[in-house]
């Protein structure tokens, strides 16, 4: 009867978000509490599990879970060092096993170690060492480090973007550490860097250019000697040194297949990577387009600030546009600002608060807006993600009417990819002229198949698509489109399977 090995540390960061992430931004379980959450959503161990589960011979060991609440800035160093701590104590105190599934991002960062993931993998190979097979789940926003290849048997990544098959990325991982654990395959991996940090709609794999490259990987996985196969367009505000953008294959003890993917897959992402831009209008022209615009909704795309990729959630710069401009269309906004939460409670619903709005996390890019706002509703900011089940955690959260603006306002930030945080407290987008939606690509039904009109707005914030905004220091260069003229001569790295 083979022992699996679970074992979760997930995180996705923006290295420009100035507010450092926290031991409390991650939601902890360990053993029984793993299993029975995860049994409950539909994520990457929740898909695993359903594998595993219905496997009579395979017994499953719980070990550690730390998943990010939301995603954030930059681990501080005591924090990540408790986490790590943690989870290698998970893994000393599981018995003998026989297979390991860990489920990460890839996007991870702290103060001094810029590849958490693959650091943990590292010491967990020091502890089980390296007989016991480990196959890791990543998102495809990961940075796929060679620190991650080399201490892992396979690694198998998300297919889509918006998000929709995490489910299926753990069973298509859980599948494969069978397969391995049975010794019917043994896994080679080949992965090639590409100078490249991308966004926009082309990204979108069910309709963009870069669903072809995803294709052709789902191709290879699924011919006879492919195990895994994916491309890695990275975060582009993680800004760390292995930060670009990989294609990689496993395959089935052939590495000159595992190469032949990686390569063809690199050069079909480089065919099209200079399309992958996002067109952006400024805060000038989001506001003429708001008042010039009649009848249905206005999707107010504010992807600088997008919790999910690890910016802070108290960007104000939409809201204070708007009110600047008089514009009188109902708008809904999300944003983060735990005094003014504070604030709402003392007054109690019904009451009135004189008080400042946005800017208490970025205050560099930030200015606090001074509003008078009555308290419209007030809840603790606990609910689950329409998605997937996940459950979100924004502590206590108030609901505030600034003039024709309905503010959405949270203690915590929470993933904003889709609408349960506007729906869990009493306002369905839909209702309003104008909605804030940060998150630079939601599933289709969420926002752009309904709304009048999306609007991508070039605002500030440390998730900007406007990626030469930033400035990355640490990331190689040159790299498109940080630099002109970056030129691309297709290399792939090997990586043979552990004995």
């Amino acid at each position: 009867m083979p022992k699996i090995l679970i074992a979760e540390c997930k995180q996705e960061v923006s290295t420009f978000n100035p507010h450092l992430s926290g031991y409390d931004d991650f939601g902890i379980r360990r053993g029984e509490e793993l299993l029975g959450y995860h049994r409950t959503v539909r994520n990457e161990i929740g898909g695993a599990l359903s594998v595993f589960d219905a496997d009579r011979e395979v017994e499953v060991v719980p070990a550690y879970s730390a998943f990010f609440i939301t995603s954030g800035g930059t681990l501080a160093r005591p924090d990540w060092e408790r986490i790590a701590s943690e989870f290698l104590d998970g893994i000393r105190a599981a018995p003998p096993v026989d297979g390991v599934y860990f489920c990460m991002h890839g996007a991870m960062a702290s103060e001094e170690e810029l590849d958490p993931e693959g650091w943990l993998l590292e010491e967990t190979r020091k502890i089980l060492g390296r007989d016991i097979p480990i196959v890791v789940s990543l998102d495809l926003h990961g940075i796929l480090t060679d620190r991650m290849v080399e201490q892992s048997d396979a690694i198998v990544a998300y297919h889509t973007y918006p998000h929709v098959d995490f489910f299926e990325t753990g069973q298509r991982s859980a599948r494969l550490l069978l397969r391995i654990l049975s010794g019917e395959v043994r896994p080679v991996t080949a992965k090639v860097a590409i100078p490249a940090l991308v966004r926009g709609d082309e990204l979108i794999t069910a309709t963009g250019l870069f669903g072809q490259s995803i294709r052709m990987a789902q191709e290879i996985e699924q011919s006879p000697k492919g195990l895994s196969a994916g491309m890695f367009i990275g975060n582009p505000f993680t800004d760390v040194p292995e930060l670009q953008t990989y294609s990689f294959v496993v395959t089935d003890n052939d590495p000159l297949l595992a190469e032949h993917g990686a390569l063809r897959l690199a050069e079909s992402f480089w065919a099209n990577h200079e399309a992958m831009r996002v067109p952006l209008v400024s805060l000038e022209e989001m506001v003429r387009i708001a008042l010039d615009t009649t009848g249905g909704t206005l999707g107010l795309v504010d992807a600088a600030d997008a919790t999910s990729s690890g910016a802070s959630g108290d960007s104000n710069a939409l809201l204070k546009a708007l009110l600047g401009a008089g514009y009188s269309g109902r708008t809904l906004v999300p944003i983060v600002d735990a005094a003014a939460v504070r604030q709402a409670f003392a007054a109690g619903i019904g009451g009135v608060i004189s008080t400042t709005i946005g800017g208490t996390l970025d205050p560099d890019r930030f200015t606090p807006l001074p509003v008078a706002a009555p308290v419209r509703l007030l809840a603790d900011g606990r609910f689950r993600s329409e998605s997937f089940g996940e459950e979100w955690l924004a502590g206590p959260t108030a609901v505030l009417e600034v003039e024709n603006f309905t503010i959405v306002a949270a203690s915590h930030a929470v993933n904003l990819y889709d609408r349960s945080y506007f729906l869990a407290h009493g306002q369905n987008p839909a209702n309003f002229d104008a909605v804030v939606i940060k998150s630079p690509h939601c599933q289709p039904h969420m926002y752009a198949a309904w709304c009048r009109r999306m609007v991508n707005v070039d605002a500030p914030g440390s998730s900007s698509a406007n990626l030469p905004y930033l400035g990355h220091t640490r990331c190689p260069r040159p790299i498109f489109p940080l630099d002109a003229e970056v030129s691309f001569e297709p290399r792939a790295k090997h990586f043979p399977h552990h004995p």
